[in-house]
């Protein structure tokens, strides 16, 4: 059986951070990362690109062979994690492999949640979470006219832009009544809606889906709406959400919520073992007493880098500061930006343009900056994750601020974060 100082199960964005934070406190100890993938890293949100043909699969990876050799990293390719003896210290992969371990994190990321409908085992759909997936639903593309996208979230209406731009009529079905509701309000989603519709996509919103059924031809699906109507296409796209993967805990002794419950250092409840990224289940930044799961780039990043640093006992690990939401979202030209909570606070501007698809809102309170949202308007969304991470006091420069939020914050970065 293979021994490994730490052992990383999991291969994107908090994965690596974690590498690079081990790496940089401890260069001797052994260090193997185990993907379910059968290649090397890349991230999820090049997918949609690889789908459109506007990204290569074979360019879209953010580490090759050269990195993990120069940091003396192990790196195993196309297997998953399938059992975890946190007992004896060793897991065992899909492959038939067994590792030992003397400290372990969690990175196993989220899986596509496929809706309960009646029909869903009889039809051909596709998902869109792995490369394997893109590339085949790139290549199901030939000779399709139309598609139906279930699911109106950041993946379905980014996969809904890319099969329009392949030349496909498309039709996004969504159970709520706006786009994206998890990210903006109703002024927001209205504009959104207006620039898909205007190229030509068609939105069928607050639907459920009651039944799917095969085209005659066995391509495609026959999709029954509680509406009434009845959709067909040659393609169907299931991103209905997703659900962090933990089939392999079952007996370890971890304690689950939605995911896996980790602390401030994201550590589970089991001595030396971490978690970290879509997995991770730790403390909300609004409310500390409630742990949510932020399925966001930049803080899977961070959850890595902190667990890493944790792993290998590193004197200047900080605590996670708890989850704010970030999100940037790049539509037929357009582009949006939510950061932060709705709710979290009172409007201080709010500005809705949709003549020319212009939108702003801002919420505060006591002073400090909670969430910020615009759809092409100008503002650094890391610039205001990290005034609201750090409760800057904008009372002072309030109405700069508000007149001007991407230079004020721009100043105060430049003369503050040193």
């Amino acid at each position: 059986m293979q021994q490994t100082d730490y052992l990383i199960i999991g291969a994107s964005h908090a994965a690596l951070a974690a590498v690079q934070a081990i790496r940089m406190h401890d260069q001797a100890s052994s260090v193997t990362v185990v993907s379910k993938d059968d290649v090397f890293p890349y991230s999820p949100t090049v997918l949609p690109y690889v789908v459109s043909g506007r990204s290569h699969p074979e360019r879209v990876f953010l580490r090759d062979a050269a990195y993990f050799s120069q940091h003396d990293v192990h790196y195993l390719k196309g297997a998953a994690l399938k059992t975890l003896s946190a007992s004896t210290n060793q897991v065992g992969l899909t492959s038939g492999a067994e590792i030992g371990y003397r400290k372990l994190l969690l990175a196993t990321g989220a899986a596509p949640q496929l809706p309960p409908v009646p029909g869903l085992d009889s039809v051909n759909y596709h998902v869109l979470r792995s490369l394997d997936d893109a590339v085949r639903l790139q290549q199901a593309l030939a000779g399709k006219r139309d598609a139906i996208v279930l699911g109106a979230g950041l993946v379905g209406m980014h996969a809904a832009e890319n099969l329009a731009k392949a030349g496909l009529q498309v039709t996004v079905v969504e159970m709520n009544p706006t786009v994206l509701g998890g990210y903006f309000d109703r002024a927001a989603t209205s504009i959104i809606e207006s620039v898909f519709a205007a190229q030509g996509v068609a939105l069928m919103l607050n639907n459920k889906v009651v039944r799917l059924a095969p085209n005659s031809d066995g391509q495609g699906a026959r999709v029954s709406l509680a509406d009434g109507t009845e959709l067909a296409a040659d393609l169907l796209l299931i991103s209905t959400g997703v659900a962090p993967v933990i089939d392999y805990l079952d007996g370890c002794g971890i304690e689950t919520g939605r995911g896996i419950l980790v602390d401030d250092t994201m550590q589970t409840t089991v001595a030396n073992i971490w978690a970290a990224g879509d997995v991770a289940q730790a403390r909300g930044f609004y409310d500390a007493k409630t742990k949510i799961i932020n399925g966001i780039l930049p803080d899977a990043v961070e959850q890595g880098k902190i667990a890493g640093m944790a792993m290998a006992g590193d004197p200047a690990l900080k605590n996670y500061p708890g989850g704010v939401p970030l999100n940037t979202y790049s539509f037929f030209g357009q582009q949006a930006l939510s950061v932060g909570s709705q709710s979290e606070g009172e409007v201080a501007r709010q500005e809705v343009d949709a003549a020319h698809n212009r939108y702003l809102k801002i919420v505060m309170k006591d002073g400090r900056l909670t969430g910020i949202f615009g759809i092409n308007v100008a503002f650094d969304p890391g610039v205001m994750w990290e005034l609201i991470l750090r409760r800057i006091d904008l009372a002072p420069l309030r109405e700069k601020f508000l007149a001007e939020p991407q230079r004020t914050a721009r100043h105060l970065m430049s003369t503050t974060w040193r």
